[in-house]
Order: structure tokens, then sequence, then C-alpha cells
């Protein structure tokens, strides 16, 4: 089996409570991954893990990446 198993299926996404559709074609199934934000301090210093995360929908028609950060 592989270290990185298949991804969850394209769904649809809310936002505050609206649908969210791709930017440029309008599409409305995405695939959620999520990203690290990554300063130029904290990798210096080798703590990268402490960077905040912004999650990340994939449009599934085009690929184009929408980001959101989380408000704390």
């Amino acid at each position: 089996m592989s270290l990185f198993s298949k991804e969850k299926p394209a769904e649809q996404v809310f936002v505050k409570g609206k649908k969210l559709s791709c930017n440029i074609c309008g599409h409305d199934k995405f695939i959620h991954r999520e990203a690290q934000l990554n300063t130029k301090a904290f990798s210096m210093m080798n703590i990268d893990w402490a960077n905040k995360s912004a999650n990340c929908y994939v449009c599934d028609n085009c690929s184009n990446i929408q980001w959101f950060l989380d408000k704390q």
C-alpha cells in the first residue's frame, strides 16, 4: 500500500454558509488540501511546524486553488 492513500472524492464546499464556486470556471466541486504557510524566520530556526496552515480547495474541473486562512 502506498504511503499516500487515494484522495477523497470532490465535493461541494460551504464557506460561512455560502456554496463555494470556482473563480475561473464556475464549477462547484473541490478537493480539500491543507498547506503550511512557511515563514523565513521559522524556517531559519528549523521550527516550520509552528507556522500557520491554510485550507485549500482545488477545483475538480480546472485545478484552480482557493485558499482560506482560519481566523481565530
